[in-house]
């Protein structure tokens, strides 16, 4: 089997997937050293560079790039192919000996970046996945999506209120009826170990953390649910109201946090019910209250463009199916992605002699 200095794969990887790992990984068998780039259009609504970071991550041995290119997609198009090319040499450290794809216009652009085309999988019989179909049913895929990229499908439900209003109830049976992963509430966790107990004066610095650790309980979640959804019992944004509760001012560093975190949608669940004391509650004298603070920012945050939000009442059985009316659509609609350009024609088997060019070198 032949041994190359520098291989190349090219794609858009919108978004990566188990095939495009494993063309990589068959370029990697064969070179002894691998770029690729992950070329993006203007039109696309995930950026490149993102989906390079992802790519890395999964293949730590591959030197991995992101670049533009807004050139139309036309391989009858001998002006096409010129640009194509000088975008693809320009991100190039180095020149390429061996250019790897499934599809078949590898042969002619291997041909005109001086390189030998290899071909991999062109049925993919091996990996029966392809990043249009991902788009359009990434639950149907997810078997082929690396952590990150489920991570990034995932649409992301959170359950908050008040003390004593039935929030850990509801996200545990909507995460049971869905089966899906756990995401506790960190902050509870906190109070029941932090030094001084929960009567001791509370601190910006512990919100932060509590902030952050449920951010990355969440985050760990998501790259593991076996569907792409995810229910929460409680968020940053709740974070940084109980802030305000326990310290008296907000915490500019949770909310900021919180901003960069917005998700598909909040239920809140209502504070009509009997307040129950659990040795961890401030006590039903704020209850109401601070309800009354979450309906404003949720309603608040809404009105900016964020996450909607529904305030759900009555008993654990009846506030359940409120929440699934909500949910599960959700489940069935795939986070959008738009269109990328598409290309004019398809690859025809004498394309060099159909635009008159020099015979392949490859």
């Amino acid at each position: 089997m032949t041994t190359f200095r520098h291989g190349l794969v090219i794609g858009k990887f919108y978004p990566p997937h188990a095939g495009h790992l494993a063309l990589v990984r068959a370029a990697q068998a064969r070179c002894d050293r691998v770029t690729v780039q992950v070329l993006g259009s203007s039109q696309e609504s995930l950026p490149a560079e993102v989906r390079a970071g992802w790519l890395r991550d999964e293949l730590p041995g591959a030197h991995v790039v992101a670049g533009l290119d807004d050139e139309p997609v036309d391989y009858a198009s001998e002006t096409a192919w010129r640009a194509h090319t000088t975008i693809i040499e320009d991100l190039l450290d180095a020149p390429v000996d061996a250019l790897f794809s499934s599809d078949g216009y590898g042969e002619e652009l291997a041909r005109r970046l001086g390189a030998r085309w290899v071909q991999v999988d062109p049925d993919r019989r091996g990996t029966p996945v392809s990043a249009r179909a991902v788009r359009a049913d990434p639950a149907a895929y997810w078997w082929a999506l690396p952590a990150p990229v489920r991570s990034w499908f995932v649409r992301r439900v959170v359950v908050l209120g008040a003390e004593s209003t039935g929030t850990t109830t509801l996200a545990e049976a909507l995460t049971a009826h869905l089966g899906l992963p756990t995401v506790a509430e960190f902050g509870r966790e906190w109070s029941e170990v932090r030094p001084g107990g929960f009567t001791a004066p509370w601190h910006t610095a512990e919100f932060d953390l509590i902030a952050r650790e449920q951010a990355r309980v969440e985050d760990d979640a998501a790259a593991r649910t076996p569907v792409p959804l995810l229910v929460c019992d409680t968020d940053v944004l709740a974070t940084a109201l109980w802030h305000e509760r326990y310290v008296g001012t907000a915490s500019p560093s949770v909310r900021a946090l919180a901003a960069r975190r917005v998700p598909d949608l909040y239920v809140l669940t209502g504070d009509e019910i009997p307040f129950v004391q659990d040795g961890l509650r401030d006590g039903e004298h704020v209850r109401h209250a601070m309800q009354d603070r979450f309906r404003a920012v949720l309603a608040e945050r809404h009105a900016a463009g964020g996450a909607p939000w529904v305030e759900v009442r009555g008993d654990p059985a009846s506030r359940l199916d409120q929440a699934l009316a909500l949910v599960e659509p959700l489940l069935r609609t795939p986070r959008p992605l738009a269109e990328p350009m598409e290309q004019r024609h398809e690859v025809v088997p004498d394309l060099v002699a159909a635009l008159a060019l020099p015979d392949s070198t490859a």
